[in-house]
C-alpha cells in the first residue's frame, strides 16, 4: 500500500503552482468560451478524475475509490480513499483539468478579495441569475437580488433565468415536459412555474419580482400548479395572460433557457452571470450590488448606496 500512496503523492505538485494554474486555466476558459465553461455533471467529472488517477498512478491490484463529490468554489471537490488514507482533489467543472490538492485561504484574505472580481465593463451591466424556482439556495439568491433590483431599477438589466435539464430521472412526466427534453430537479410543477415566471417577466415585468417573492413565501414545488393563481391575483398579475403564454410559448421559452444554460455552462442553482462572466464572490445584497456596479463603464450614483454590512457566505451551496 505504501508504494501506490507514495506514487500518488508525487502527483501532488506544490500548492502555489496549483492555485496559479487554476486561476490561469479559468481565465483561459472564460476567454475561449465566451464567459463560462461548459460544465459536465459532478458525478461525471469525478468519474473522469478517479479513472485518470487509477490508470496513471495506482499499482496493479490497488485503486483510488471515490467517497464523495460536491461543487465547491467554482470547481468539483472530490474525496478519495486509497487504502486507509483519504485525499481531497479537485477538477474543473468542464472535467478538463484536475488538481490533486488544494488549500483554503485564510478568511481575512478571502474577505479582502471576495468582491473585487474583474467584471468586464459595459455601458449597462447585464445580469442573469440562474435558479430553479424551488431551489432553496436559488430562492435565497433571489431574495438577496431584490434590493439590488429596487436600487438600480432600469440602470442595470437584471433578469432571472432557469436551470433546465434534459432526461432528468429518466425523462418521465414526473420531472419533464416534451418527452424528457425540459426537466427540473424538483418535479414537473417546478418546470411549469419556471415557464410562468418567464411569462410574467416577459409581459408584466414591473410586477415580476414581487410575484416571485410571494410565490417563494406561499407555494411549494408540490402545490404551485394550484397555488400560483391566488398569488398572481394578489400581486396584480393578469392570470389569463400568463395562462395563454404558458399554453402557447412554453416550448419557445424553455428552448431559449436551454441555449443560455449551454452558453454559460450552467449546472446548478444559483449561478450568477454578470456581463458574460460568472460571479464567484459572496452571496449578499451588498456583494451582488458591488459586482454589478463594477460592470458599468460609468457607475450610476445609486451604486454609492450601501445595502448592508453582511458580507455573505462562500457560494458553495446549491441545487444540482
Amino acid at each position: 500500500m505504501k508504494i501506490q500512496i507514495q506514487k500518488f503523492q508525487k502527483f501532488l505538485v506544490p500548492i502555489i503552482i496549483i492555485l496559479i494554474a487554476l486561476a490561469v486555466a479559468q481565465g483561459l476558459y472564460y476567454a475561449k468560451n465566451g464567459g463560462g465553461m461548459r460544465a459536465i455533471s459532478k458525478d461525471k467529472a469525478a468519474e473522469k478524475a478517479v479513472n485518470y488517477i487509477n490508470a496513471n498512478f495506482m499499482e496493479s491490484g490497488t485503486k483510488a475509490e471515490l467517497k464523495s463529490v460536491e461543487e465547491s468554489n467554482g470547481v468539483y471537490k472530490i474525496q478519495l480513499s486509497i487504502g486507509s488514507n483519504s485525499y481531497t482533489s479537485y477538477i474543473t467543472r468542464d472535467g478538463k483539468i484536475i488538481f490533486p490538492e488544494g488549500m483554503e485561504l485564510p478568511e481575512e484574505i478571502v474577505a479582502a478579495g471576495s468582491e473585487t472580481q474583474d467584471i468586464p465593463k459595459k455601458d449597462k451591466s447585464v445580469v442573469q441569475l440562474f435558479v430553479m424556482s424551488f431551489c432553496p439556495y436559488g430562492n435565497q439568491a433571489e431574495e438577496l437580488m431584490m434590493p439590488v433590483v429596487d436600487l438600480l431599477k432600469d440602470k442595470a438589466d437584471i433578469k432571472l433565468h432557469y436551470v433546465i435539464y434534459e432526461n432528468y430521472q429518466g425523462g418521465g412526466t414526473d420531472y419533464c415536459m416534451s418527452s424528457g427534453k425540459y426537466c427540473s430537479m424538483h418535479g414537473i410543477q417546478e418546470v411549469h412555474q419556471d415557464v410562468r415566471e418567464l411569462c410574467v417577466q416577459k409581459y408584466q415585468g414591473d410586477k415580476f419580482w414581487n410575484f416571485v417573492k410571494q410565490i417563494n413565501a406561499s407555494c411549494t414545488a408540490q402545490n404551485v400548479d394550484t397555488c400560483w393563481e391566488g398569488v398572481a391575483s394578489k400581486t396584480g398579475i393578469d392570470v389569463n395572460k400568463i395562462k395563454t403564454c404558458q399554453a402557447n410559448e412554453a416550448t419557445t421559452l424553455l428552448k431559449s433557457e436551454v441555449e443560455l444554460n449551454t452558453k454559460y455552462g450552467i449546472s446548478g442553482s444559483p449561478q450568477l452571470i454578470i456581463n458574460d462572466i460568472e460571479f464567484n464572490g459572496n452571496r449578499s445584497a451588498e456583494a451582488f450590488k458591488t459586482a454589478i456596479c463594477s460592470g458599468f463603464n460609468t457607475a450610476p450614483s445609486e451604486c454609492s448606496t450601501s445595502l448592508g454590512t453582511d458580507s455573505g457566505t462562500t457560494p458553495s451551496g446549491g441545487c444540482q
